[in-house]
């Protein structure tokens, strides 16, 4: 959703927002300061995605358990799209998971609105669409969890076909089927559905739930999007929720913006599962209709696919949706043709990317080595450890000696090269009995095997491969470091850490 041309028009007949004000604070006052209490950055942080509030219509009706008969007439009112029907298969990701990932697109096209609504929503007129909120909607085999990937607009990749851009412009390039082959080109993740929505089905979407409740912990001043805030709770509507999750008149631009849209999601969420509006017939066709209008998916998303995801998800609550946000490395890397774009942590995103492929909660294999050595297994000062640089980069095996040091394990001598410079993959190698051992250390370095080495005695051996990107340091050895935030509010290693939507109610 592009700000371009979104200014306010000084017309007579200007559409003028009332702003709310801070909702009366009742109990969320200190007791001993009397200050207002909001949730703080650590709770509210990695947020995501305007496009899920739209979505919810689909969602939400899944997750409660709506009837066969109404999943059937949601189904017939939802706009399809050939999306994936371009693609070549033996090009794609596989998913050997059971899981299920949605590439969920908010579009910014104008062309279908008036310049009243235009105005009225100060999207502006700017021609041509492109993917202004994108995000992955990750549904675990079990069908008993959904984590929510927020991707910035304008993070700087390889769109197939078309060189270096923002991934945004993907949409413009291709539509839905270029945007999911980009997705997937950069994530290694497979697209197995897609969900696309526009302004005015959200806008709609949260006036039919009576509106929704925001908080800040600063004030927000936005002339553009006719946005003015103070700090504290809102109770807003459509179109200001709108102005609200669209704004990046913050520090932290597009990244504040992903915050502030799970706020919103969260928040729906929260409305339509704890009001009547899934239980009062009239309220439910008003949710409905206001929202399937503007919702396209792909043909595979049937009558059939939403009343089996319905039955499996029956009973989903909010603390059962995980929220993320990719990591980012640069806000403000400058491009060759000379404007801003965003560069993501490579690494962190590599793997955040690997545990969504394999199905499992994101950071996983970080938080089951920390566990590990508390529960009983092994610690790092119990694994002796050597390490080997098995490629031609020079400094690599020292500076991971340096790590596992500071980390606690003993290392039984100074790194070496190995017997080759040209191995692809990273190895944890062990004699048989250290396999738990190896399978720990291994736990710790993204894309590295455990093998088995006969000939070894008493030590681990680590041989540094071309695909090494990290050391994942264990978590109950850097608590009290990681319990620091970094100014930006995300975690200063860049990982993927995880909120949950009931962790992002205001209340």
């Amino acid at each position: 959703m592009s700000d371009d041309h979104a200014g306010r028009q000084e017309s007579a007949g200007e559409f003028r927002r009332e702003h709310s004000r801070p909702l009366p604070p009742h109990e969320r006052r200190s007791p001993r300061s009397g200050r207002l209490i909001v949730p703080s950055a650590a709770v509210r942080r990695r947020r995501t995605a305007l496009a899920l509030m739209s979505a919810l219509s689909v969602l939400v009706l899944l997750a409660s358990g709506v009837s066969w008969g109404a999943t059937a007439w949601v189904s017939g009112n939802i706009n399809r799209s050939d999306v994936f029907g371009g693609l070549a298969e033996d090009e794609r990701p596989e998913n050997e998971t059971g899981a299920l990932t949605f590439l969920v697109i908010g579009s910014d096209g104008r062309e279908e609105m008036s310049s009243e609504d235009q105005d009225a929503l100060s999207v502006g007129s700017t021609p041509g669409e492109r993917s202004d909120t994108i995000m992955l909607v990750h549904l675990n085999h079990e069908r008993d969890r959904v984590t929510v990937v927020g991707v910035p607009r304008d993070l700087w990749v390889d769109v197939p076909g078309e060189g270096k851009d923002k991934i945004n412009a993907a949409y413009a390039y291709g539509g839905p089927q270029k945007s999911v082959q980009t997705v997937e080109a950069v994530t290694g993740v497979r697209i197995d559905h897609y969900v696309e929505v526009d302004f005015t089905g959200f806008v709609d979407v949260v006036d039919a739930l009576g509106g929704v409740e925001v908080c800040l912990e600063e004030p927000i001043e936005d002339p553009k999007a006719q946005l003015d805030l103070e700090a504290g709770t809102h109770e807003v509507d459509g179109a200001e929720a709108l102005a609200f999750a669209r704004t990046r008149a913050t520090a932290r631009g597009d990244l504040d913006r992903i915050d502030r849209q799970q706020q919103v999601v969260a928040a729906m969420m929260d409305r339509a599962l704890s009001t009547e509006t899934l239980s009062e017939p009239t309220k439910l066709a008003s949710f409905l209709d206001s929202s399937l209008s503007s919702l396209t998916v792909d043909e595979g998303l049937d009558t059939a696919a939403l009343n089996d995801l319905g039955h499996q998800m029956r009973g989903l609550d909010l603390s059962a949706v995980d929220f993320a946000q990719v990591p980012v490395a640069d806000m403000e890397h400058w491009t060759d043709r000379g404007d801003v774009a965003v560069l993501w942590d490579e690494p962190a995103a590599r793997d955040l990317f690997a545990d969504i492929r394999a199905d499992r909660p994101i950071g996983g294999e970080e938080e089951a080595a920390g566990e590990e050595g508390e529960d009983g297994g092994p610690s790092p000062s119990e694994v002796p450890v050597r390490v080997f640089n098995g490629t031609a980069s020079p400094g690599v095996g020292a500076e991971l000696d340096t790590q596992l040091s500071e980390a606690g394990f003993e290392l039984t001598g100074e790194a070496e090269n190995w017997t080759s410079r040209d191995l692809t993959g990273t190895e944890v190698r062990h004699s048989p009995e250290m396999a738990e051992e190896a399978a720990y250390v291994s736990g710790m370095i993204p894309d590295s095997e455990a093998v088995e080495d006969e000939t070894l005695n008493g030590e681990l051996q680590i041989v540094i491969g071309f695909d090494y990107t990290t050391f994942d340091i264990p978590e109950a050895e850097v608590e009290d470091e990681s319990a620091e935030e970094s100014p930006s509010g995300s975690p200063d290693d860049g990982s993927a850490a995880a909120s949950t939507a009931e962790d992002n109610i205001c209340s």
